[in-house]
């Protein structure tokens, strides 16, 4: 099954993370199909804490991807209001 979630990156006390397309069986930090995205919530005033390509996400659901609760959380966040 394809899942939609968060790969951790940066330093040590420093946690940034991507939002990628991977297979579920594979280690959070493995190989990813595609990056969607990246989540710092460690960001400062001005810095971007949230970037999601929304496209690509809801091909990826259409496809039958299914995010994880901490990514909808966050798609959920992004999604501008209506």
């Amino acid at each position: 099954m394809v899942i939609i979630r968060l790969a951790r990156k940066g330093a040590n006390k420093k946690p940034f993370f991507s939002i990628v397309v991977a297979d579920q069986r594979r280690a959070p930090q493995g190989r990813s199909i595609e990056q969607l995205g990246f989540f710092n919530p460690r960001a400062k005033d001005n810095e971007e804490r949230l970037r999601i390509d929304q496209q690509r996400v809801d091909y990826w659901v259409s496809r039958g991807a299914q995010p994880s609760n901490r990514v909808k959380s966050l798609l959920k966040a992004a999604r501008p209001a209506q």
